[in-house]
């Protein structure tokens, strides 16, 4: 059955500029090499929508606010989940990143209470409570790398709020096997991916290993939680005790338990640890911003540890967040595939095609953030959040696929960075070349080495 264009938008249909002389090879090793450059430089070249072929595939770069709405929102079925979540699934199962249709709809429903307002309220106190045993643990003019102490830092949060384990002992493992799995994301992009992971590499063998490490700890939490019959109240017991009573389908297998589970302890902590880690190297960068955060979390807190009442008072502690993550949003790209020709603005996006909207290039606009690699938090008082199109800042997507722990993951942001701002500031080691390395969380590229020292 042939496609029908919606009837919106301009009358005419206007040619996609793009890259049209560049062989596909090629763009795809560019791409490879250095992903954000590669799309900041598209946008610059050929304005808000971008066509250009990568392997085998039609590829179209989104850029303009009210275009990415239109991909995100106004008409989302006619999308689905792009080429990396596709083959995430490899991993990840149908957790709520990579379903899709019913599924997902069905899980969301089963999944949503966990994040509810009041409940993310009740998780305030542990997040505190692991940012402060991690200030106890650090020591004046200790040098370390600030990504991996946030990374350690969010883990034991996700593990205990959702799941309410104890996972500190094995945070080492568990990252090292999620740094082997994002590596492997990047992998599974090449051409011929399926025959890649099959065939016997030092680096799809570790995967492997890796793999069964972390199913290995998520499925003897499920057994011991199964075990007990005990309620905690966590997202863990919500999942174990929920019951598809529109669809009469029952309660979630094991596997199902596994997929979400794996999912939000995945997405839970890689993403907020890269939020701070990048916060606390443009803190390091700006002794004036720093010297404004520190003044807020003195007069708010007057030396106490603060809880989730203080969120809403904790303003330019958000905005400092709020910045930080729109120079290095940790999802810097989001990818949908055209299940239909589909009209945006005055283009057409073909069925089949790959749409990329990209929160790194959309957030580095100067027509939304004018002087945009200057971090500034006073973009986001409320006038001037007011005087922006909506999607010229979408860290956490948009529509229906929004991320559904986006209420979480500010509160905890906010309040691990207060917790440990209170108490120290960090200072980039010399020499330490700080880049982003854009794989499917948008990591420092060789670590963060930061030496720490204590406020008087």
């Amino acid at each position: 059955m042939k496609n029908t264009l919606p009837q919106t938008g301009p009358s005419f249909i206007s040619p996609v500029p793009g890259p049209t002389h560049s062989p596909p090879a090629l763009n795809l090793i560019r791409f490879r090499r250095d992903p954000l450059s590669f799309l900041q430089q598209l946008t610059k070249q050929y304005g808000d929508v971008a066509r250009f072929w990568m392997g085998g595939q039609q590829m179209f770069l989104v850029n303009h606010p009210d275009y990415i709405r239109d991909v995100l929102i106004t008409y989302n079925s006619n999308f689905v989940k792009g080429r990396a979540l596709q083959r995430a699934k490899r991993f990840l199962g149908q957790g709520l990143l990579t379903s899709e249709g019913d599924i997902h709809r069905r899980q969301r429903l089963l999944v949503q209470p966990a994040f509810h307002r009041q409940r993310i309220a009740s998780y305030g106190s542990v997040m505190v409570e692991h940012a402060h045993r991690t200030s106890s643990r650090w020591r004046d003019n200790e040098t370390f790398d600030m990504s991996q102490e946030m990374m350690r830092l969010t883990l034991g949060i996700v593990a205990k709020t959702l799941f309410d384990a104890d996972v500190e002992s094995e945070a080492e493992e568990v990252g090292e096997a999620m740094t082997c799995i994002i590596h492997m994301f990047n992998l599974l992009m090449f051409p011929f991916a399926e025959m890649l992971e099959k065939l016997p590499l030092p680096q799809v063998r570790r995967y492997h290993k890796m793999h069964a490490l972390l199913d290995s700890i998520i499925y003897r939490i499920i057994d011991e939680r199964r075990r007990s019959g005990e309620d905690r109240g966590d997202l863990l017991s919500m999942l174990l005790l929920a019951e598809d009573t529109e669809h009469g389908s029952g309660g979630m297998s094991n596997r199902q338990v596994r997929d979400e589970a794996l999912t939000l302890f995945l997405a839970g902590h890689e993403t907020t640890a890269n939020a701070l880690s990048w916060t606390w190297y443009l803190l390091s960068q700006h002794p004036q911003v720093e010297t404004k955060l520190h003044t807020e979390l003195n007069e708010t807190l007057e030396g106490r540890l603060p809880t989730m009442e203080d969120v809403p008072r904790l303003s330019y502690t958000e905005m400092v967040v709020a910045e930080a993550i729109r120079l290095y949003p940790p999802a810097w790209a989001i990818g949908r595939r055209a299940l239909v020709d589909q009209r945006i603005g005055s283009y057409v996006i073909p069925a089949n095609s790959i749409v990329l909207l990209s929160p790194f290039v959309t957030h580095r606009d100067a027509r939304f953030f004018p002087d945009p690699a200057r971090f500034d938090p006073d973009r986001w008082t409320p006038e001037a959040k007011q005087s922006r199109p909506q999607y010229s800042y979408f860290p956490f997507g948009g529509g229906q696929r929004r991320c559904i722990g986006e209420g979480f993951a500010w509160a905890e942001t906010i309040l691990v960075l207060a917790t440990l701002a209170s108490r120290w500031r960090a200072h980039l080691v010399p020499g330490n070349k700080i880049a982003p390395k854009a794989l499917i969380t948008l990591r420092p590229k060789r670590g963060m080495r930061m030496r720490i020292e204590q406020k008087i």
